[in-house]
């Protein structure tokens, strides 16, 4: 076993994922490569102590050009917002050091195509995070198709709807402001890679992009006391969209449809997919997710119906965390996974996806999603 430094730009919500993650996927998986908390960055250096301190890294920087740059770092992780993205990776394979890039890969198509570049013209290993396909139950629906399990695919439906935003009396944030904190930019690329991991390549396409609430109340002071009483009159505008939908054509000839939302109210996880196929369909929901529901076109017509298969230790990634069918895995554990595919990569020095590459095909849909439904027209990818 051989120690690796690892550097993480982001302390946060991701950020404390993937440093838990990295402790623990040498336990999990057995892995080669041991992964060592070297260095944290955030915005501020009384926040970067805070995280070095309750996540247990070595180092910490406000600072995100000394985190690349220091030569304990060996690896490094962004977790940061989508608009450093670029900037960070370029410089990190500036040096020679791979990079795993939450998603999504850039602010735009133009970044991502930059950034794309800089990657594979460094021949640095490279990955961008889409964890919900890494489910076992996802990961066996994956095998199932490819398999032919349900014949050829004719029609797919997915979505990505949460209601973090459906009450329009929360106050206006920094999801409410920029193109890329919108739906289409937080939410969509989930499951934009999910239809692509699960169906293919998408060729055509149509959609609608909306904002719904058009105003919020103004942001709260950012250190609220009892005396401070929001004034509910003054509103600010929201300049991005609350929900998006595309129709679209997959270039093995399926009938798609994909539909993401921050105020779908009473839906938390709503990563949910249906996909029907000559032989056989199925359907999954992550706020169920270690459930995968199975019809099979044979038998008597009288016996046939979905079955609910609970993910066990025969489905993929499922035995490394626990033996028992049914017990389950949870959100953790699909970074973890993650985690063992990145190290895996850079042990290796080949490709595991999704790469780069993979998080700017995703891109490329989101904006042409936007260009469609600002045209009303069907567009060509």
């Amino acid at each position: 076993m051989k120690e690796i430094g690892i550097g993480i730009v982001g302390g946060g919500y991701m950020g404390k994922a993937h440093a838990v993650a990295m402790q623990s996927v040498g336990a999990v998986f057995s892995t080669n490569l041991r992964p060592r908390l070297e260095m944290v960055c955030a915005t501020t250096d009384q926040s970067a102590a805070k995280y070095r301190k309750s996540l247990g890294f070595n180092r910490c920087t406000s600072d995100w050009k000394q985190l690349v740059n220091d030569s304990k770092v060996e690896a490094i992780i962004i977790a940061s917002p989508q608009e450093t993205h670029r900037e960070i990776a370029e410089a990190a394979f500036l040096c020679g050091k791979p990079v795993f890039c939450e998603k999504p890969l850039g602010a735009s198509l133009e970044d991502s195509v930059a950034m794309v570049a800089a990657a594979e013209s460094s021949g640095v290993v490279n990955m961008i995070g889409f964890n919900y396909i890494r489910t076992p139950a996802a990961q066996f629906a994956r095998s199932l198709i490819a398999d032919g399990e349900i014949g050829d695919i004719t029609w797919f439906r997915g979505e990505h709807t949460e209601d973090f935003y459906a009450d329009p009396e929360l106050s206006a944030s920094w999801r409410t402001s920029g193109k890329s904190n919108g739906t289409m930019g937080d939410l969509a690329p989930h499951m934009i890679n999910g239809a692509l991991a699960l169906v293919g390549p998408i060729t055509t396409l149509v959609a609608e992009v909306e904002t719904v609430h058009l105003k919020r109340p103004a942001k709260c002071p950012a250190k609220p006391s009892e005396s401070v009483t929001r004034d509910l009159s003054v509103y600010e505008d929201v300049t991005n969209d609350d929900q998006g939908q595309i129709m679209c054509r997959f270039e093995n000839g399926a009938m798609g449809h994909l539909f993401f939302s921050r105020i779908a109210t009473g839906r938390k996880m709503g990563y949910a997919f249906e996909i029907t196929g000559t032989k056989g369909a199925i359907r999954f929901d992550q706020e169920d997710q270690n459930a995968l529901w199975l019809y099979k076109a044979e038998g008597p017509e009288n016996l046939r119906g979905f079955r609910k298969i609970l993910t066990g230790p025969s489905h993929p990634d499922y035995l490394a965390f626990c033996q028992g069918p049914g017990h389950g895995t949870g959100y953790q554990d699909q970074i973890i996974i993650e985690a063992r595919d990145f190290l895996r990569a850079i042990e290796t020095q080949k490709a595991v996806w999704p790469t780069f590459r993979d998080g700017m095909e995703v891109n490329r849909i989101v904006e042409l999603a936007h260009d469609s439904s600002e045209s009303k027209t069907w567009l060509n990818v």
